[in-house]
């Protein structure tokens, strides 16, 4: 239950912090960028903190560190598809990789420092 309920968390949060800026910006060497600001990025793993911790602090590990990942992973394949380049799925790999070890680290070290709390 923890995991889908942190998938789920993790989706609306993409959407919340990532999913509506689709513009990329064209910089006046001529070079792109986007299409997300660092802020954002920032924004959408601090909010994920509070989930993590909820989970981790719980001892659902697994929920946390699979919820996130797949929220993520899932995410950033939905949104980064239409790629005409076929490199969306670099990108995709590294989300899924990066993200399952982050939050494999961060959900030992709340797991550690918390006691179980069980509700």
């Amino acid at each position: 239950m923890a995991i889908l309920v942190l998938i789920v968390m993790t989706l609306a949060l993409w959407a919340a912090w990532l999913g509506w800026d689709q513009h990329r910006d064209v910089q006046p060497d001529g070079s792109v960028t986007g299409p997300y600001e660092a802020w954002q990025v920032i924004g959408l793993v601090l909010t994920l903190l509070v989930p993590v911790y909820w989970a981790a602090s719980r001892r659902y590990i697994a929920g946390a560190v699979l919820g996130v990942t797949i929220g993520l992973t899932g995410a950033a394949y939905y949104d980064w598809s239409d790629d005409s380049s076929g490199l969306f799925m670099v990108g995709v790999g590294m989300v899924m990789v990066g993200s399952l070890v982050v939050t494999g680290a961060v959900s030992a070290v709340i797991a550690s420092v918390t006691k179980a709390d069980p509700t």
